[in-house]
């Protein structure tokens, strides 16, 4: 038998390969800026508008005029916080005003006539808004139907059924306790009203769910892909009858601040127009109405924005129409941009 030879092997060795690129081990996820570059944009616009205002209009700049203007904006941010939700889901909702009407005039019928306290009419407005979301969700979910069709449906048999409620006549005698959501002392701390500061923390909850969480991001999947995101294991269904919901909900709350920033008589004008407002400040503030991307911050400076044309087209006397002009403006600037974006993107792909 022969032995083994312990002659060194004349063949080189071969040094060990570096590992590939594809071999490496990835870093921990890089999150996107807390701040986009749209939202910057926006900030120093609505800071150049209320620094032009004020040179206009001295008075704009004072606690008299801010305060207003942000119980205004409470309850258009509030229900874009949840519109960006349906929108990055690439779902869209246009029967939010006729929600607020029928949430609207039960919370009044509620404090006026049966004289309950105010928690527990809140809490039914937002179950009401809840439940008008998930009629929405539900034929959408389910019934196979582009969001548009089914809202637009919606908005007409809402609108009938608030109109029913109502009876032909206004809600009279709305008691003060809804003070604390409107224009009184007793609605405010720091200088800053409560319909505001509830706005700002949901808007701050819900931006850390869609930033922090993985069930957040699945919603920016859904409006990448809904059935890559399905075929991933996301439940869409659920997924998008959630947004609708929570817009809902949304909705009920602020209808709440719509009746307390009013005078004691509700008619059947509110919500009218509401629709508009909110997807106006949410395709404002940077959410792609195509889906898969958007900003729950964007959309309240949107909001904040859209207050801002409005109440300072007032304050310098100039005809209310050129509010909506220079908000459609916006509106095309912010759609463009997103179509250049979107384009750009496919080219480098």
């Amino acid at each position: 038998m022969t032995p083994p030879s312990t002659q060194p092997s004349t063949q080189p060795s071969t040094p060990p390969s570096k590992p590939s690129r594809l071999g490496r081990a990835r870093g921990p996820r890089v999150l996107a800026p807390l701040v986009s570059g749209q939202e910057i944009v926006l900030l120093a616009v609505i800071g150049g508008l209320w620094l032009v205002l004020g040179l206009a209009t001295p008075a704009f700049l004072t606690a008299g005029s801010l305060r207003p203007l942000l119980i205004e904006v409470a309850p258009i941010a509030l229900i874009g916080v949840g519109m960006t939700l349906v929108i990055v889901a690439a779902g869209i909702d246009v029967s939010v005003g006729s929600q607020m009407m029928v949430c609207g005039v039960i919370t009044a019928r509620l404090l006026v006539e049966a004289h309950v306290a105010l928690p527990l009419a809140v809490l039914v407005s937002v179950l009401v808004g809840a439940a008008l979301g998930a009629v929405n969700g539900v034929l959408i979910a389910w019934g196979r139907v582009h969001a548009i069709i089914i809202t637009f449906g919606t908005l007409n048999l809402f609108q009938f059924v608030g109109r029913q409620i109502f009876g032909s006549q206004t809600v009279n005698g709305i008691p003060a306790t809804l003070d604390v959501f409107g224009r009184g002392e007793a609605g405010q701390v720091a200088g800053l009203p409560y319909s505001f500061l509830l706005t700002a923390l949901i808007a701050g909850a819900v931006w850390w769910y869609l930033r922090q969480t993985p069930g957040g991001r699945h919603f920016y999947a859904i409006g990448g892909d809904a059935l890559a995101a399905e075929l991933a294991g996301i439940r869409v269904r659920r997924r998008v009858l959630l947004t609708y919901v929570v817009t809902g909900a949304l909705v009920g709350l602020s209808a709440v601040f719509t009746i307390a920033k009013g005078t004691t008589t509700l008619d059947q004008s509110i919500g009218a127009g509401q629709e508009l407002a909110v997807i106006a400040a949410v395709i404002i503030g940077g959410t792609s109405i195509m889906g898969g991307r958007g900003s729950v911050l964007g959309t309240v400076l949107g909001a904040l924005l859209v207050q801002t044309v409005s109440s300072g087209v007032t304050q310098l006397g100039w005809p209310s129409n050129l509010s909506d002009l220079f908000v459609g403006v916006f509106v095309i600037i912010a759609v463009g941009t997103d179509l250049l974006r979107q384009r750009a993107r496919r080219a480098v792909r």
